[in-house]
């Protein structure tokens, strides 16, 4: 059963949280995926509907839709993962975003 896992981070730690979260999956996440990334989200909006930019990550463990949309006028990045199948992946998604929170 497949499931989302939403909630924030600090904009800086974007990357970071990409990272990691490809190793869960057996991404090999790259330059080419950040440089569109970040050119994905700079013009986004979290309280709009339309504002969210979304991106895959197809790893061979598993594939996830990852969404991205500032807090616009602070440092805040809201982030949605849907295609969390396992339970251990669930609890190492919320961990990361509960951390990239907080540093």
């Amino acid at each position: 059963m497949s499931k989302q896992i939403a909630g924030w981070i600090m904009d800086r730690n974007l990357r970071s949280f990409l990272e990691l979260l490809s190793r869960y999956i057996d991404y090999a996440f790259d330059d080419t995926d950040w440089d569109t990334i970040e050119g994905g989200v700079r013009d986004t909006d979290d309280e709009k509907p339309d504002g969210w930019y979304s991106y895959p990550l197809a790893g061979t463990s598993a594939t996830l839709e990852v969404s991205f949309a500032r807090s616009v006028g602070s440092e805040v990045m809201s982030v949605s993962v849907t295609g969390i199948e396992t339970p251990e992946l669930h609890l190492r998604t919320d961990t990361l975003l509960s951390a990239f929170a907080s540093i």
